[in-house]
């Protein structure tokens, strides 16, 4: 059957407003209870933010599992989005060469000498089926063959042209306080030679602090203008909570409790970790840690493949303090994907006086933090849990978009990251 691309491009783009928790700010998200571990990394480097060159010879890498005894057959396709993350108005045709949207998952692997079933899925972008010209935000959907109107997972990755120079900076002396509780930044984009006529009114900054979306910031206008560069300082959107740095725990072997972990038991079919009891942060000194701000990384002793051969742990949480009245507590990191929902959310347990929280996760070492989400707000906090201080090692991501008036998609030109406290 001959597929029409343009039908197919706004067909998807429907199915995109209409997914579960539609994509919007968060992009990354699982929609079907089987799959597990998803991560959008540099395929090289699983510790780099999803974004590549455009034309370079940069990788996507996108993995994850589906607990299962059976691989299935899966399909992905590829949406152009906006800086929001909302599908745009360009047809498949206009990002990619041949306009066909859509190609099978081919590369899996069934898990190897674990006690829970599961097959591991990847893919890699950009290859030869799927090679987007233009740069910007993509949203990778994934469906199962038999289901095309039904969405399994969204994975979101950026294509960068690095036409525009960013200069940042942070600083723990605020516009509201002094080495106190916050962190500010400012920064100075170069648009000579990106092609941007009007830096006053065509760009869009987006700013995230350790890949969080609930309090991610965008800048519309800059605060002034030195000839080509657009100045934002002094702003109000730019100051942040510095939060603490994340916690940390290991469950690479099975047989011996390693960092963070209490103790280990068998229950069929699952094992269990019992974490160390946690205690709130929010009224002690602060203290440096190494961590790799919220994200974690896959391992098993002894395992040369852990795609594969790690196994999946039934991982239990604690946090022991009153219970905080007005609002949700959560455990934030990559391994909740970043969302605020019924698996992330920590239940009290007002016999024990301590939130609790169980979540399935695949061995490996992990950082995490528990956030506290005001009933009938969206963006968490810090300081009722963690506590803020101004230095606190946090990693803030900088995109630049142009978006010309009458422009039919939003050109990512620059992209930088600064780490405070280094």
């Amino acid at each position: 059957m001959v597929r029409n691309p343009c039908l197919i491009s706004a067909f998807t783009a429907f199915l995109a407003f209409c997914l579960p928790e539609a994509a919007g700010r968060n992009p990354v998200a699982v929609y079907a209870p089987s799959f597990h571990t998803l991560q959008v990394t540099g395929a090289d480097d699983d510790m780099a933010p999803a974004v590549i060159r455009l034309g370079s010879d940069d990788r996507i890498a996108i993995s994850f599992d589906e607990i299962a005894s059976e691989a299935r057959y899966l399909r992905y396709e590829l949406i152009h989005c906006d800086a929001d993350w909302s599908p745009d108005r360009l047809m498949a045709s206009e990002y990619l060469p041949d306009g066909f949207n859509e190609a099978p998952v081919d590369d899996y692997e069934y898990s190897r000498a674990t006690t829970v079933h599961y097959v591991n899925y990847r893919i890699t972008l950009p290859d030869s089926r799927m090679n987007p010209v233009l740069s910007g935000n993509y949203l990778v959907r994934v469906y199962d063959e038999s289901e095309p109107d039904s969405t399994l997972l969204t994975a979101g990755f950026s294509i960068v042209e690095p036409l525009a120079r960013i200069e940042a900076d942070v600083t723990g002396r605020t516009d509201i306080d002094r080495n106190a509780a916050h962190q500010q930044l400012s920064l100075a984009v170069e648009t000579a030679g990106s092609g941007v006529s009007a830096p006053a009114t065509d760009l869009i900054v987006k700013i995230m602090q350790n890949n969080r979306t609930d309090n991610e910031i965008t800048l519309t206008s800059p605060s002034s203008l030195r000839g080509t560069q657009a100045i934002y300082e002094h702003m109000p959107q730019l100051i942040f909570p510095g939060g603490k740095e994340y916690r940390r725990f290991e469950t690479v072997n099975l047989r011996f409790p390693g960092q963070g972990v209490e103790s280990y038991l068998y229950a069929h079919p699952f094992y269990h970790a019992t974490l160390n009891t946690d205690a709130p942060r929010k009224d002690t000194p602060y203290s440096y840690d190494s961590s790799r701000q919220g994200r974690f990384r896959v391992r098993a002793s002894g395992a040369p493949s852990p795609r594969t051969e790690a196994d999946y742990v039934l991982t239990h949480f604690t946090l022991r303090m009153p219970e905080i009245k007005d609002a949700d507590v959560y455990v934030e990191g990559d391994l909740t994907l970043r969302r605020f929902d019924q698996a992330s959310r920590m239940v009290y347990n007002h016999a024990a006086g301590q939130y609790e929280c169980t979540l399935l996760l695949k061995q490996g070492a992990y950082n995490y933090c528990y956030l506290a989400v005001p009933h009938c707000a969206a963006e968490a906090l810090t300081a009722p849990v963690e506590g803020d201080s101004h230095a606190t090692v946090n990693e803030y991501t900088v995109f630049v978009y142009h978006n010309p008036p009458g422009g039919r998609y939003q050109r990512l030109i620059g992209m930088a990251t600064v780490t405070a406290g280094r």
